[in-house]
This record gives structure tokens, C-alpha cells and sequence, in this order.
């Protein structure tokens, strides 16, 4: 997928502003530059169903060379950090939600070429690479870091381009209330799963510490409340 990725406030990674993801006030500059990028996009943009009454954050979208909108992510519960001022990440309990247009193969904006079609592997795939940017060993020396995040990049591409593979199984979840098909992956390192839902869209998500069995998803009726951190009233 040839998309650039709008940074927000506090990504995957931990990176951004010094407050770790704890907790950005509704109002602030940078969670207002954060929902901006999700207003644009041409879709709707899916989350945990009403049944996850815990906090809702904003990650980042993934844009075209042309401007346009391609994939973003949402998420639930404990943002993850890979800080060890922060404690230890084995602790952390999120969900990520994530939307991917559904596009047909077409010509890049430049013309020097074609983009491939979205897919469910194409969720599957940043589903995948999200995991791995919130979950890498933070003790790891610094000189093996980009070797193991390589070979493991390499491993959930591999997987995500071959979703009738063995390393899938299926999970059916609900998706606007209505049951569907996902194709399920566990690993040491939290789960990955990757369908389709209406709308013209793929859905993926991965998450550690919160079981996939037994969570719903929806779309979201305002995205704005994602950027204020907070929790919603059970």
C-alpha cells in the first residue's frame, strides 16, 4: 500500500510529546491536529462496539500521494508505550482497530505506475506491523533491534499474503451487530486479526491483555470523542 502516515500526538511506539499517552486533554492543539486527518477520509471509521466501556485514543491515518485518505487506526484501553518509566508493557491491556479502504487496482496520482488493490490482507498486513511497533523487545540491544524488527516484519508480511494458510484460523465476531468471518492469529507477542465489513471497507485489529473472543465491532458515530481520551459512561 503506497500511503505516507500522518504522525499524531502519541504513536504506537511511544513516541511524540513527553506525557507518555497519559491521558491529553480534551482542547489540546495537537489531539485537535490528531482527529483532523480522520474528518477527511471518505469512509467511516470502525471501533470496539458500546459493550468496551473503557477509554477510546486516536493513532494516526495513513494518506495517498494525492492527500487522500487510505487507513487509520483506533484504540481501546491502555495505549501502548514501550517507556520503561512507564512500567512493564507486558501490563498494558489495549485493543487497535483498524480501517482500510477498500480500493480497486488503480493508476498512482503521479502516473508513474499502478497501485494494487486493498484487501483483507492488506488489514491483516498493518494489523500485523502494528503489533510488532508495540511490542518489540525494549531491553533488546540496540544493534539487534532493526535486525529482529526486520525478520519479524518479514514473517507477518508473509503471513498476511497468505491468509488460507495454516497460520489462520477463523473467528467469528460481530460487525455492526451482524456475525461475521475474520481470520485469527495468535503469537507471543498478542493477536492480529483481519476482515471485511460493509461499508467499503477491511477491518483489522491486534491487541494484547484483552481476549479477541468476545469483542464487537462498530462504526463510529463520532470520531471527535476518540481525540478527547476519555471514558465513556458505562
Amino acid at each position: 500500500m503506497e500511503t505516507t502516515s500522518r504522525a499524531e500526538p502519541q504513536d504506537a511506539t511511544g513516541g511524540g510529546d513527553d506525557t507518555g499517552g497519559q491521558g491529553a486533554a480534551q482542547g489540546v492543539p495537537g489531539a485537535r491536529r490528531a482527529v483532523e486527518g480522520y474528518l477527511l477520509a471518505q469512509f467511516p471509521w470502525y471501533g470496539l462496539d458500546e459493550a468496551f466501556t473503557g477509554p477510546r485514543w486516536l493513532m494516526q491515518v495513513g494518506m495517498a500521494a494525492d492527500g487522500a485518505v487510505e487507513h487509520g487506526s483506533t484504540g481501546h484501553g491502555d495505549e501502548p508505550s514501550l517507556r520503561g518509566e512507564l512500567g512493564g508493557e507486558a501490563d498494558q491491556r489495549f485493543t487497535v482497530v483498524v480501517t482500510v479502504a477498500s480500493r480497486p487496482g488503480r493508476r498512482s496520482p503521479d502516473g508513474s505506475g499502478m497501485l494494487e488493490a486493498t484487501s483483507v490482507s492488506s488489514a491483516a498486513w498493518l494489523a500485523g506491523s502494528g503489533l510488532l511497533s508495540c511490542t518489540w523487545p525494549a531491553q533488546m540491544e540496540r544493534a539487534l533491534r532493526q535486525d529482529w524488527l526486520e525478520q519479524q516484519t518479514a514473517i507477518a508480511w508473509e503471513l498476511a499474503d497468505d491468509l488460507d494458510g495454516g497460520g489462520w484460523s477463523t473467528l467469528s465476531l460481530p460487525v455492526d451487530g451482524i456475525p461475521t468471518d475474520f481470520l485469527y492469529r495468535e503469537s507471543e507477542y498478542g493477536w492480529v486479526l483481519a476482515g471485511a465489513a460493509q461499508h467499503g471497507v477491511h477491518i483489522g485489529a491486534y491487541g494484547r491483555g484483552m481476549s479477541a473472543y468476545g469483542l464487537g465491532f462498530a462504526v463510529v458515530k463520532d470520531i471527535e470523542s476518540y481525540a478527547e481520551r476519555t471514558t465513556p459512561t458505562p
